[in-house]
């Protein structure tokens, strides 16, 4: 890099400097502009689709709960048109509706799809961990078992293992249900879930 000892030089530098590239750097500004300008509406549009999403998905989600006729076909319309973090919870209370009613097939459809629809490594281990425990109901084991690889962080660890665990009984791996259980155990879980992953333990011993 050139090294001006003078004012002069500099400012004779300087000028040089927007003589040659004048022209570009104003085509660069333009574009600055113009792309500062995108962003910022891309933004305004963006908070908007999200707001109205937020009103879309509450109402829906309230159809539900509230066990109106259309609450599952609204709310199952509302997972399939939102391809954002709103689209995923409605797909995950759609899947829990699933499940109370011993719906296997249809909470794991809903599972799937909100799988589909995040990047978020905390919302999506917390899709397949749910996805996980619906296919060890249905006996999908193999399946189970791969789903949970895609449970990752270490605050998903124990409830990861718990199930891992609890697949590996389901196949007849006595010794690979011991080891999934006292990792769970081993990356220091809740009160709650130390107890029930000790049972669980207790419970191959006896």
């Amino acid at each position: 890099m050139e090294v001006y000892t003078t004012e002069n030089e500099q400012v004779d530098a300087v000028r040089r400097f927007f003589a040659e590239n004048g022209k570009a750097l104003a085509i660069g500004v333009v574009v600055g502009i113009a792309a500062l300008g995108g962003w910022h509406y891309w933004q305004t549009h963006e908070n908007t689709a999200l707001t109205e999403a937020s009103a879309s998905y509450q109402q829906a989600s309230t159809a539900l709960t509230s066990n109106k006729a259309d609450g599952v076909a609204n709310l199952e319309k509302f997972a399939q048109t939102n391809s954002n973090s709103y689209g995923v919870f409605a797909a995950l209370q759609l899947a829990d509706h699933f499940v109370e009613a011993k719906d296997f097939v249809n909470a794991e459809k809903q599972l799937t799809q909100a799988s589909q629809l995040t990047k978020d490594e905390n919302l999506l281990s917390l899709v397949n961990y749910r996805l996980a425990r619906v296919q060890l109901q249905q006996n999908k084991l193999d399946d189970a078992l791969k789903t949970l690889d895609s449970v990752k962080g270490d605050g998903w660890m124990a409830m990861q293992q718990e199930v891992r665990g609890d697949v590996l009984l389901a196949k007849g791996d006595t010794k690979g249900a011991r080891d999934a259980y006292s990792k769970g155990l081993d990356s220091k879980p809740s009160q709650t879930l130390q107890t029930m992953l000790r049972m669980k333990l207790n419970n191959l011993s006896s």
